[in-house]
């Protein structure tokens, strides 16, 4: 049987012996300095402020071009109301019928005055004729003629009122009134919106209010629809609201069944007037989750950690990590690593 202690010295110098000899073999390895490598050609550009087109997202609504509150002109109860929310009518056709007895009798009261002075008059004129009767009696009856037939207007005008109709076609959006109810004068009763023809609705800033013109496609993005359009700038406000510093500006969209009035819409404009630092699409290196230039420093390869934004049609926003003047590789960048010398070649 082997005791233990005597096992215990000879693994001590096995492990010792492993360790030198490795020790050994990493001093016989040559590492090649980075600096003393073959300095490899590539192409540089100059970090430069640029102005960039760039996307401002406003929000809006979409709405009916055409859209009418149906309130009553009259008091009265209401005897018919054929439609119900949701219901589509056509322009003209009945939507509130309202019983008003009084304004009845005052147009029979209005059309038995208007007769009564015509048959006064007719009969004063032939008088006049023969000399029995003045030429100012037959004015004065010519005039009682004239406020009897304003008066039957009137109440002709006044019994329109009973009858409310569609002012044109579309679609019952609200109603709060109900037959038996009483109207009065300005209480709406219902909501009509032509869901044929919509539109968008946005408030822009006025610091972009002067690059929107009529006649502008914008895209917009409906999310409630899942639908992405252009629409076409119809109308702009003239004036700027003072206290929220927008303007209401109109899109006509297109047409489309998941569209209703009501939902939210992204309007997308573009600000020409951004400023920010861009670099070539072709120097920026991906690696994982870090994105890397490689910057010119006494002509050798630097790394740089940087931050990007938008890109704009093979240019890339630098965020952060570069400053405007420096030099960075945009051909060749794949083959470097810090601190690699370089031979510049011209940007053609």
């Amino acid at each position: 049987m082997i005791k233990p202690s005597t096992l215990a010295p000879g693994i001590v110098l096995f492990a010792l012996f492993f360790l030198l000899s490795g020790c050994g073999e990493q001093k016989n390895e040559k590492k090649v300095p980075v600096a003393s490598l073959t300095p490899v050609p590539v192409t540089v550009d100059k970090v430069k402020i640029e102005t960039a087109d760039s996307l401002v997202n406003v929000v809006g609504t979409v709405e009916a071009v055409q859209h009418a509150s149906i309130a009553a002109r009259i008091s009265g109860q209401i005897i018919k109301l054929p439609v119900v929310l949701g219901s589509e009518v056509e322009k003209e056709s009945l939507l509130v019928k309202i019983k008003a007895d009084e304004i009845e009798a005052r147009l029979s009261r209005a059309a038995a005055e208007l007769a009564r002075a015509r048959r006064n008059l007719e009969r004063e004129e032939k008088l006049w004729q023969e000399n029995a009767s003045t030429l100012e009696t037959v004015k004065s009856l010519r005039d009682m003629v004239s406020i009897a037939r304003a008066a039957c207007q009137e109440a002709e005008t006044m019994l329109d009122y009973t009858t409310i109709t569609a002012p044109f076609s579309g679609v019952v959006t609200s109603k709060t009134a109900h037959v038996g109810d009483l109207a009065f004068p300005g209480m709406e009763l219902l909501a009509l919106e032509n869901n044929r023809k919509l539109q968008v609705v946005a408030q822009v800033p006025e610091a972009q209010l002067l690059a929107v013109t009529v006649g502008d496609r914008l895209p917009i993005n409906i999310p409630a629809a899942g639908l992405s359009l252009e629409g076409e700038v119809s109308e702009i406000a003239p004036a700027a609201n003072p206290l929220t510093r927008t303007a209401a500006v109109k899109i006509t969209i297109p047409t489309d069944p998941a569209l209703r009035a009501g939902q939210f819409a992204r309007v997308s404009l573009v600000d020409s007037s951004a400023a920010t630092l861009l670099v070539a699409e072709s120097a920026l290196i991906i690696r994982g989750q870090m994105k890397i230039v490689f910057v010119v420093k006494d002509k050798r390869a630097r790394l740089r950690l940087v931050r990007t934004g938008t890109e704009y049609n093979g240019r890339v926003e630098i965020i952060a990590g570069l400053d405007p003047g420096e030099l960075v590789v945009i051909r060749g960048a794949a083959r470097l690593q810090d601190g690699r010398p370089l031979i510049i070649e011209a940007n053609e």
